[in-house]
């Protein structure tokens, strides 16, 4: 398969919405406590008046690694986020449970929201 490439930069169709997208790896044999620890954010997070969506995934083929995708209605709402006493613990603790460095990154929609039916 062949990508497509475009030296244009794509403009993001949803306002000001912004999604973060983290990779996280856990130290051999961690990853079910890592799991512990990011699914505790996941209700307290989607209380969060900013927030559009948490979601939660597990690597099939790898069970130490976990993905975060989150969607926020404004880049101050990840602001204010970070800024919650849960995010400041969480931050602060993952070198006991990860390999490396947490791989977050910003990214604006450049689609529009897939309608369902």
């Amino acid at each position: 398969m062949t990508a497509q490439t475009s030296s244009a930069t794509p403009t993001p169709v949803n306002g000001t919405q912004i999604s973060l997208v983290a990779f996280l790896r856990a130290k051999p044999g961690l990853g079910d406590e890592l799991g512990r620890r990011l699914f505790a954010l996941v209700e307290p997070t989607r209380a969060e008046p900013g927030d559009l969506n948490y979601d939660l995934h597990r690597s099939i083929d790898d069970p130490d690694i976990w993905i975060l995708y989150e969607n926020f209605k404004a880049p101050s709402d990840i602001a204010a986020h970070f800024e919650l006493p849960y995010m400041k613990a969480f931050v602060a603790a993952p070198p006991e449970v990860l390999q490396g460095e947490l791989d977050m990154r910003r990214c604006a929609m450049v689609t529009k929201v897939a309608a369902r039916t």
